[in-house]
C-alpha cells in the first residue's frame, strides 16, 4: 500500500492476492476438512445415542441380505410374498434354535470333563512350579491363590453391582431382538417401498441415480453376506474336524464359536480360534495346543488366499487395509456389533458411492453383478405422479 492509497481506495482483490497462493488453497482446503470433520462427528454421535435404533436395523439389514433372495425364489415360483416371509422368518428361526440347542446341550454334557481336565491342568502346573526350574514354594503358590481371592473379595461390590444390571442387559438384548425381528419383517416384505419412500427427501433430479446406487450397494451387500457365511461354515468344519480328531472337548461349540467369529473378516475367526487353542492347551497339553494353532492358521491362509477371492468374485472387493481400518474403527465405536457392521457398512459405501461418481448414471461398478435376479431388493421406482 502506498503513502497515498487508503484502504476504500485499495483495489478490490488486492489483500487475497498479497496471499501466497500456496497458503491460500491450504487455507480452503483446511476449512473445508474441518467442516466434513465436524459432519463426521456429529454423525457418529448421533449414532451412538441412537445405538439402540441403529444397530438394530443395520442387523436387520444383513439378515434381509441373506434371506431376502430366498423369498425373491418363493415368490417367483407363486408363494404370495407374504407367506414368503412368514416361511422364511419361520424356517430361519426355528433352524437357528435348532443349532444353538443342539450346541448348548452338547456343552452342558462336555463341561464337567472339560472341568475335571482343567483341575488335573492346573495341578500339574503348581507341580510343575515347585519341582520345575523356578523352584517355587508351597506357600508361595498358596499366597498367590489367596491374593487371588482376596483381589475377587474386594471387589465384590463392584462385581454384585455389574450383577445386578444383568437384567437391564437382557432387556435391552429383547428389546434389540425385537426390534431387528420388526424391522426385518418390512424390510422383506417392502424393501422397495421403503426404501422409495427415504429417498424423496433427494432432489428429483438426483433421485433416480441415488435410487439407482442403493440398489447396487445393496446388491454388494448381498454378495458379501453370501460369501462371509460360505467362509465362515468352511472355517467352522476345517477347525471343528481337527479339535475333533485331536480329541479336544467341545469341539461342536468352539466350532460354532468359530462360526460366529468369522463373521468379522480377517481377525475374528483367529480370535475365536485362539479359545480352541486354550482349550487344547489346557486339556491336551502343549504340542496338542501347538498342532490346533498350526490348523487355525493353515485354515486361515486358505481363507485369505483361496476362499474369499473365490466367493467373494466380483460382489465385494475391498482392500485389507480398508477391511482392517474399518473393523477397528467399529470395534472403538460399538464394540463387537460395530466390529460386525464396518465392513458391511464400508462395502455398500464403496458400492454405492462409485456407482454415483460414475459418468454414466446407468454404469453398474466392477464389484457389483447386479444382473443376478437375486440381488437388488430395493429397486429404482418411478416417482408417484404429484
Amino acid at each position: 500500500m502506498t503513502a497515498n492509497e487508503s484502504p476504500e481506495t485499495r483495489p478490490r482483490g488486492a489483500d487475497a492476492a498479497s496471499v501466497h497462493p500456496l497458503v491460500r488453497v491450504s487455507a480452503e482446503w483446511t476449512w473445508r476438512l474441518l467442516v466434513l470433520f465436524a459432519g463426521l462427528l456429529t454423525l457418529g454421535y448421533l449414532v451412538h445415542k441412537l445405538d439402540t435404533v441403529v444397530i438394530p436395523v443395520g442387523l436387520a439389514l444383513l439378515a434381509s441380505a441373506l434371506l431376502s433372495p430366498l423369498v425373491n425364489w418363493l415368490q417367483r415360483k407363486g408363494v404370495p410374498r407374504s407367506a414368503a416371509v412368514v416361511v422364511v422368518l419361520v424356517g430361519a428361526i426355528g433352524l437357528v434354535a435348532g443349532i444353538m440347542t443342539f450346541v448348548i446341550e452338547q456343552f452342558i454334557t462336555g463341561l464337567p470333563g472339560l472341568t475335571d481336565q482343567f483341575t488335573h491342568s492346573v495341578n500339574q502346573i503348581q507341580d510343575w512350579l515347585t519341582s520345575g526350574p523356578f523352584h517355587f514354594s508351597e506357600e508361595q503358590i498358596r499366597q498367590a491363590g489367596d491374593s487371588v481371592v482376596k483381589s475377587i473379595q474386594d471387589n465384590k461390590q463392584a462385581l454384585t453391582s455389574g450383577a445386578l444390571t444383568t437384567g437391564k442387559v437382557i432387556g435391552e438384548l429383547f428389546t434389540g431382538a425385537a426390534l431387528t425381528l420388526f424391522t426385518l419383517i418390512f424390510f422383506l416384505y417392502g424393501g422397495e417401498q421403503v426404501w422409495a419412500f427415504v429417498t424423496r427427501i433427494i432432489p428429483t433430479r438426483s433421485r433416480e441415480r441415488v435410487r439407482l446406487a442403493g440398489s447396487q450397494g445393496y446388491g454388494s451387500l448381498v454378495g458379501y453376506v453370501r460369501a462371509t457365511v460360505a467362509v465362515a461354515a468352511a472355517d467352522a468344519l476345517g477347525i471343528g474336524a481337527g479339535l475333533a480328531i485331536l480329541g479336544v472337548p467341545l469341539a461342536l461349540p468352539l466350532a460354532s464359536l468359530v462360526f460366529i467369529g468369522a463373521f468379522i473378516p480377517i481377525v475374528g475367526a483367529f480370535l475365536t480360534g485362539f479359545v480352541a487353542v486354550l482349550v487344547a492347551l489346557v486339556t491336551k497339553g502343549l504340542i496338542t495346543a501347538l498342532i490346533t494353532l498350526g490348523i487355525i492358521i493353515g485354515i486361515m491362509q486358505l481363507e485369505g488366499h483361496v476362499l474369499q477371492p473365490l466367493l467373494l468374485g466380483r460382489a465385494v472387493r475391498l482392500h485389507p487395509l480398508a477391511v482392517v481400518l474399518s473393523i477397528t474403527t467399529g470395534i472403538v465405536l460399538a464394540g463387537i456389533v460395530g466390529g460386525l457392521l464396518a465392513v458391511p457398512i464400508v462395502a455398500v459405501l464403496n458400492t454405492a458411492v462409485r456407482s454415483l461418481l460414475a459418468e454414466d448414471p446407468e454404469e453398474v461398478p466392477d464389484e457389483v453383478d447386479i444382473e443376478d435376479p437375486h440381488l437388488p431388493l430395493f429397486p429404482a421406482i418411478p416417482d408417484e405422479p404429484e
